[in-house]
């Protein structure tokens, strides 16, 4: 089975404040994001940016064959929320906001706003067992146990935004305060997107089948992304990859150094390839990894625009200034 992400980049039917202006420039949005999906062919694939529930439905609607939708009921600000379209029937079993217990509200902008929560829920959802054991859109018999839990996530941006609608800052002292608060935010998140995959895991992380993905907002090594992998150790590409160890049952893996490394980007900021959108996987699910990607498979390094800080330049443009991410599992 594929296993994917991709941040569909401000997916609004047309006629509000971020979406295309009319219905032409909405048709074409679709198109170009349902050609993609088509030839990436997932079982599973995490979306992020849908600023309309409507509007994922209306794309799933123009995709071959029946597609399920899950989506957060927690939504930013502009509307923006996560979610998933699936070959197979889903089950909700997460659907949340809060911050663990123990963790104070953070800092968010000069005048002492402090915020308790994540901007953008994390939705997580089970796949029927009995699909996933035996079935043609999976591929085959993968002689599982349990079903598949996967959580999709949208931290905190690393693209800045001031006071007053301002996406520049009227000096270096105030860029620092507020890459700060945005730093603040994403690691929060990331804090209680780790507590989440420890329900999902249940300490038992080579028995199941887990994983976390989304548009993490930074990159493989940064420390919001590191606090979701758990226990240190065994990392991919390490000697003590193969090596069992206690942390095994709890650690997540990112897949990214299985990416090749010509195509190890899933956008481009400001002229700068970067790996911001990730896929961690539990102990059961990483050992059955037999390809992984970005953009889609067998073409080579993903074709993307450069954006800038604002992210309005390109509101109503077609497809998606991000490049899926995705996994190919087997039995």
């Amino acid at each position: 089975m594929l296993l994917g992400t991709w941040n569909l980049e401000n997916l609004y039917r047309p006629g509000g404040p971020y979406g295309p202006k009319d219905e032409a420039a909405y048709g074409a949005k679709l198109a170009a994001l349902a050609a993609v999906i088509t030839e990436l062919d997932p079982a599973l694939l995490g979306v992020q940016e849908v600023g309309d529930p409507e509007a994922l439905k209306d794309l799933a609607g123009i995709l071959d064959d029946d597609w399920h939708v899950a989506l957060s009921e927690h939504a930013d600000s502009r509307g923006i929320r996560v979610g998933f379209l699936s070959r197979a029937p889903l089950t909700v079993v997460a659907d949340t906001a809060a911050f663990p217990a123990g963790l104070r509200p953070v800092q968010a902008d000069d005048s002492g706003l402090a915020v308790g929560q994540a901007g953008r829920g994390v939705l997580a959802v089970e796949v029927e067992d009995g699909v996933l054991r035996d079935g043609p859109v999976w591929g085959g018999p993968l002689l599982r146990e349990g079903p598949l839990r996967v959580a999709v996530c949208h931290l905190k941006s690393k693209l800045l935004s001031y006071p007053d609608g301002r996406f520049q800052p009227r000096d270096e002292g105030e860029r620092a305060r507020y890459g700060a608060y945005a730093l603040y935010r994403r690691a929060a998140e990331a804090t209680a997107l780790r507590a989440l995959a420890d329900e999902l895991l249940e300490g038992d992380g080579r028995a199941r089948d887990v994983a976390v993905l989304g548009d993490l907002n930074d990159e493989t090594q940064a420390a919001t992304t590191q606090i979701l992998l758990g226990p240190p150790g065994s990392e991919l590409g390490t000697p003590g990859y193969d090596r069992d160890d206690r942390g095994d049952a709890t650690r997540l893996w990112d897949v990214a150094p299985l990416i090749p490394a010509g195509q190890r980007w899933s956008r481009v900021n400001s002229g700068r390839r970067e790996l911001i959108d990730h896929i961690l996987l539990s102990h059961r699910l990483v050992r059955r990894v037999t390809a992984a990607g970005t953009g889609l498979p067998g073409e080579g390094p993903p074709t993307l625009p450069s954006v800038g800080p604002d992210p309005a330049e390109r509101r109503g443009a077609p497809g998606s200034d991000h490049a899926p991410v995705w996994v190919r599992i087997g039995g």
